[in-house]
């Protein structure tokens, strides 16, 4: 193989269509935009109604977006299973368990399942029904 028998692989280069180079070409004269009006003379903004009140001012607003909100990621107790028996569970172990992907603003333990290990847990936040099951199997809650 030479340098003068490389070529394109089928179908991954385009042949650009280049308007505007006579009528032989199928888009001459107007380059495929029609005679006169306001799109053959130049651009139109996006969401442009030609004057009238645009869609997407016409729809009433509602609500806002709290930027000091913050996001837990959610562990349920069921996911708590996989520790061993006696272990503590941190934020960080929870990470390199694979129990969650990242810590976000904290860690939340939710009461959903059940657990069958004695545990100290140590989150941000807990549900009530959470603080019951881990206490009744015989486990800690603490409150970083």
């Amino acid at each position: 193989m030479k340098l003068n028998e490389l070529k394109p692989s089928e179908g991954s280069r385009k042949v650009r269509n280049r308007v505007g180079r006579g009528t032989s070409s199928g888009n001459g004269k107007t380059s495929g935009r029609g005679q006169k009006g306001q799109k053959a003379r130049g651009k139109v903004r996006l969401g442009f109604e030609g004057g009238q009140m645009p869609l997407y001012r016409r729809i009433p607003k509602r609500g806002f977006t709290n930027i000091n909100r913050k996001e837990y990621a959610i562990v349920n107790l069921t996911n708590l299973n996989a520790f061993d028996e006696g272990a503590e569970v941190t934020p960080e172990a929870l990470l390199k368990a694979g129990v969650i992907n990242k810590v976000l603003s904290g860690v939340k333990v939710l009461g959903d399942g059940e657990l069958s290990k004695k545990l100290t847990v140590k989150a941000n936040k807990f549900s009530e029904s959470a603080v019951k099951a881990i206490e009744a199997a015989g486990g800690k809650t603490e409150v970083i």
